[in-house]
Order: C-alpha cells, then structure tokens, then sequence
C-alpha cells in the first residue's frame, strides 16, 4: 500500500458513488452504458476469485466486496429497475461487448505470468477492465451532450487509473522484485483512451460551459 494506490482506490469508489447516486436520486441512468456497467461486473467477478480462498487485510476484502456489490447492484438497477430501465439509451448503447470478453479472454490464455486457473483469470480481468469503458465513451459521443454526474463518473474513473499508473511506477522503483507487467501496460492503455474525454472535460472546466463531445 502507498499514496498513490490509495488515491486510486478512493478516486474509484468515489466515481461509483457518483453513478449510485445519479441513478438512485434520479431514477435516471441516461447517458450511461449498460454494456461498461456488465463489463465491469465481469471484471471484478473474475479478479477477486480468491475472496474466499486467500485474506491480505480487511481493508483489501472489504474493497473486494463493495466492488463487486456496486457493480451487480448497478446492472441490476439498469435492466430490472422499473423505473430506471426506462430511461436506458438503448438505441444509443450498441457497442458489441461481448467482442471486447472473447478478446479478453483469449488473449489472458496468450499472455499470462503464471498457468493457473486465478492467474489466467486475473489477466482476463486486467486486459478486459482496460477496454470496458469504450461502449460508454462510444455512447457520450453519439448522445454528444453529457449531463454532470455522467461526466464526473468518466472522470473520476480515468482519474483512478491514472494514479495507479503512479503506483505502478512507485512499486518499481522501491520494490525489488516488482514484476506486474500485465497491469502496467493494460493501465497505460487504459488511460490512453480516456485521452480525448480529458480534454474536452478540462476546456468545459475552464470554459465553466456544459461538457461536450464531437459526435
């Protein structure tokens, strides 16, 4: 643990809280990719396989538990809610998903540190979770406008890999034997596509305007 994953973790549960609350007090989850939400489902799914066969801390389980909670608790809100699947941008949210898992998959069985069940799975989550927010960032582009707690959510999400990329960078420096390459290069890429949503987030900042996205 250090400064930097701390940060990284606080910034992703906070960017959880934002969507909680946007479909919770809004009964809205316009502007919102049900196809990200089930891909990070997925993703923590198949990461913490080890819940109930290994305990680092508690702080490290009781992380475990609330993401994976908050994420089912999102996909279930977005396609049994009655009010709040109303409101879901169907038309708008048509990103091939399952594309981006067979991918991910595949190439987890390619590129892994260790030929294990946990490891291959731990690489799938690590090379899925890197591309699951492009049905969301696809769909902000054809909506064009996003409303302000979508657009904090996107933030705070890219924010949180980026200071884990710091965190990656720290361990390398002061670990000796740090040797997670997967996360590194798969975070990098992450970020990456967060790229051009940063931008155009820092002018609507500085602009004090509504954040918008080119089509």
């Amino acid at each position: 643990m250090n400064i930097f994953r701390l940060a990284g973790d606080m910034t992703h549960l906070l960017s959880i809280l934002v969507l909680l609350l946007k479909i919770y007090a809004t009964k809205s989850c316009s502007g919102i990719s049900r196809k990200t939400q089930e891909l990070y489902a997925i993703v923590f799914l198949a990461r913490y396989l080890d819940l109930f066969t290994e305990f680092i801390s508690l702080y490290n389980t009781v992380m475990k538990i609330v993401f994976i909670a908050s994420s089912l608790a999102i996909v279930y809100c977005m396609r049994l809610h009655p009010l709040v699947r109303r409101t879901y941008d169907r038309e708008l949210d048509t990103f091939r998903h399952y594309f981006l898992v067979g991918a991910s998959f595949f190439l987890a069985l390619i590129l892994h540190e260790k030929f294990t069940l946990q490891e291959i799975f731990w690489a799938f989550s690590i090379y899925l979770e890197a591309v699951a927010i492009l049905p969301q960032l696809v769909l902000l582009q054809r909506s064009g406008n996003v409303d302000n707690l979508t657009g904090q959510y996107v933030f705070f999400l890219g924010a949180y890999r980026g200071f884990y990329i710091l965190n990656w960078i720290y361990r390398y420096l002061t670990e000796p034997r740090f040797t997670r390459w997967i996360a590194c290069v798969s975070g990098v890429v992450q970020t990456a596509l967060y790229a051009d949503f940063f931008y155009y987030y820092f002018v609507s900042w500085k602009n004090n305007s509504k954040l918008k996205l080119p089509a």
